[in-house]
């Protein structure tokens, strides 16, 4: 029996028993984690990081300061980097003890006994395939934004992080900072009252023009049909890997998938946004049947909750410009001015202040509150509302001092205290981004309608694919 079949007949097993391990005192489903091991070397975590370039790195980082097992890359040259990248930042890691893989449900065949904590930074189409596995395995688990590439996606993951009793973390850093925790308690203090729409932008543009370009040779150090993974398979091209895979609807979630999970994260959770009543692309620019727009404006209308009033929440992305003039910027590094609400241009005029690239913006009928990329430095406007307001009282506890968004995941694996981006509060906020990708894919000026309950849009029922994807065989989720 191969070591596939033996694995997929382990998680489905384990997955049919999971739900009842807390009716059985002091039962446990899963083995022991490796740190509590009698094999255990030390008293370090056993880590391993799947997706180890770019957004990888942090992950590596934290994971070095544990006991770092394994990396996993489609890339040679990633692992060969990254290994580099170790002996300079932390010459104490032994790096050829780290076992390197190509694919990860080989890694997990191989040596899950020794893992404790799994870091995911491949690309978006990768998430829940990759979390389903290990936190099925008992492993604690940190992915990269967007949570999942699609809603259904997200909500298994949230009912089994809860079945499996593991420890959670959604990449979105900023949410383990003090000025998000500011953001909300200026709000919840009734600093600019009843907040009626709030404008979220980022300095990214992900999209395209046209269809597949020709099939190109398979770089050699590149590892094709893993990439692909749980995709329908395809022909290499030089526009998926290694950078922009993100702009194609197949592989990421746009620029709402990237920066929303960072800059509507506040807007989140200060406003405790439950469903929204209909999600609809105002402005699009570019687009086709297998690429994001280039440029996207979108609205949530939220109706109210408990004592907050209804709300009309907008994102904006990508570059001004034509969709020729657009589909001309260099992809890897587009120049261009940014997609931003009207209303930045507005304040900056009145007030004289500059607020950037990329923010947030929330209007109450009291003041007006703005903060930058990850919702950082939240101040109320103009600065003299500022000075007279003062901070808000804290009411929110503040993730320990010298953590960085990875190490206090690690935190929560050793004392069983969730993260501050657990998949209880990111999966939500996944969702969120997700109905605005489902927006965008419907096209400007059409109402996406979604019933929560039953996880369909009931209105547009043609996009119910992409609610629930396919997977291609051993790649499947259950």
């Amino acid at each position: 029996m191969s070591q596939q079949v033996t694995r997929r007949k382990f998680l489905k097993s384990a997955a049919a028993v999971a739900g009842v391990a807390s009716v059985a005192a002091g039962a446990n489903v899963f083995a022991a984690p490796a740190v509590l091991s009698e094999k255990s070397p030390n008293s370090k975590l056993g880590t391993v990081v799947i997706g180890v370039a770019n957004q990888g790195i942090p992950s590596i980082n934290a994971a070095c300061g544990e006991r770092l097992v394994a990396m996993i890359d489609v890339d040679e040259k990633h692992l060969a980097d990254t290994t580099k990248w170790i002996e300079e930042k932390h010459p104490e890691v032994n790096t050829s003890s780290i076992q390197r893989f190509h694919d990860y449900r080989k890694m997990f065949d191989k040596i899950h006994k020794d893992i404790d904590a799994v870091f995911i930074a491949a690309p978006d189409h990768h998430h829940a395939v990759a979390s389903l596995i290990a936190m099925r395995l008992g492993k604690h688990v940190y992915c990269e934004k967007p949570m999942a590439h699609s809603i259904a996606e997200v909500r298994l993951m949230m009912k089994t992080a809860r079945e499996c009793k593991v420890m959670t973390q959604l990449g979105n850093q900023g949410h383990s900072a003090e000025s998000i925790r500011l953001l909300c308690e200026y709000v919840w203090a009734g600093a600019i009252g009843n907040v009626t729409e709030t404008h979220s932008w980022a300095r990214t543009g992900r999209g395209g023009v046209g269809g597949r370009p020709p099939a190109q040779p398979v770089p050699a150090n590149l590892h094709w049909d893993e990439w692909i993974g749980p995709a329908a398979y395809r022909d290499y091209h030089e526009k998926l890997h290694p950078r922009l895979w993100r702009s194609w609807w197949e592989f990421g979630d746009g620029s709402v998938g990237d920066w929303g999970c960072h800059n509507l994260d506040g807007v989140h959770m200060s406003l405790k946004l439950g469903q929204p009543t209909s999600v609809e692309a105002l402005e699009q620019v570019g687009g086709s049947a297998e690429r994001f727009p280039l440029r996207n404006v979108l609205r949530w209308n939220y109706p109210a909750r408990g004592d907050m009033p209804a709300v009309k929440v907008h994102w904006y992305d990508g570059f001004q410009g034509t969709a020729e003039a657009l589909a001309q910027l260099d992809e890897n590094n587009p120049e261009g001015d940014h997609n931003r609400p009207a209303i930045v241009g507005e304040l900056e005029k009145k007030y004289g202040r500059k607020l950037g690239d990329g923010g947030v913006i929330l209007v109450g009928d009291k003041g007006i509150l703005v903060a930058g990329n990850y919702c950082g430095s939240p101040r109320l406007m103009p600065e003299e509302k500022q000075k007279a307001f003062g901070k808000p009282p804290h009411v929110l506890e503040r993730v320990k001092k010298g953590l960085t968004h990875q190490t206090d995941f690690l935190r929560s694996c050793k004392d069983g205290k969730p993260a501050s981006s657990s998949f209880d509060y990111s999966g939500p906020l996944t969702e969120m981004v997700l109905l605005g990708c489902l927006a965008e894919r419907a096209g400007a000026g059409k109402h996406v309608e979604f019933d929560a309950e039953k996880v369909e849009v009931t209105n547009l029922p043609e996009l119910n694919r992409l609610v629930r994807r396919e997977y291609r065989k051993g790649w499947e989720l259950e």
